[in-house]
């Protein structure tokens, strides 16, 4: 049976796509070179119409006749011709191409959303920046004159115990045993468990 190809107003007989698919079916390449041209267009059409991107169309539409080449033996006439096969084939392969691309969409999506971290709240943190200080200076103001002394030049002001010592004219164990007071009292009166 001649399939006919329709060009413009009149009708040209096409190759038998039928006896050339049962020779591709054998392994006949000059067989599928004839079939290739003949599908190639329609194919692309196929696939166009599906993808709507040029580029993955003929993507698509390449790896549509290699699946032809492979599979060309399960190709049954009695169930439809050649051209219906192969163009089923195409639809198939394009249709699969969309749910793959979503997929995929869809999943790096919700990776984006699963790694994204939300941005933490600045006025929040800096209203309890600014409680915590406040409570550090209140309790600061609890300490002896000579505790919060010492504090403040070790720990605010970055002297060693013996600088402190030299700096306030006093033995290096008073300065030891004020800041370990202090420090005690600090640690009491912020509630920071030991």
């Amino acid at each position: 049976m001649k399939e006919v190809v329709h060009i413009g107003s009149r009708a040209a007989p096409g190759p038998d796509l039928q006896e050339l698919m049962a020779r591709v079916a054998r392994g006949d390449q000059q067989a599928f070179s004839s079939l290739y041209d003949a599908v190639t267009a329609p194919v692309l059409g196929v696939v166009r119409g599906v993808l709507r991107d040029h580029a993955q169309s003929e993507e698509v539409a390449q790896e549509v006749l290699v699946e032809v080449w492979r599979t060309a033996p399960r190709y049954r006439e009695d169930r439809g011709t050649a051209m219906n096969w192969v163009l089923t084939l195409a639809h198939r392969r394009a249709v699969d191409r969309v749910r793959s691309v979503e997929a995929a969409t869809a999943r790096e999506q919700k990776a984006a959303l699963l790694t994204h971290t939300p941005e933490y709240d600045e006025v929040s943190e800096q209203v309890e920046t600014r409680l915590e200080r406040e409570q550090v200076r209140r309790c600061l103001r609890a300490l002896t004159e000579v505790q919060r002394q010492s504090v403040t030049l070790a720990y605010y002001r970055g002297l060693t115990y013996r600088q402190v010592a030299e700096l306030l004219s006093l033995p290096l164990g008073t300065v030891k045993t004020r800041l370990r007071d202090g420090l005690i009292r600090l640690r009491d009166c912020l509630g920071v468990s030991a």
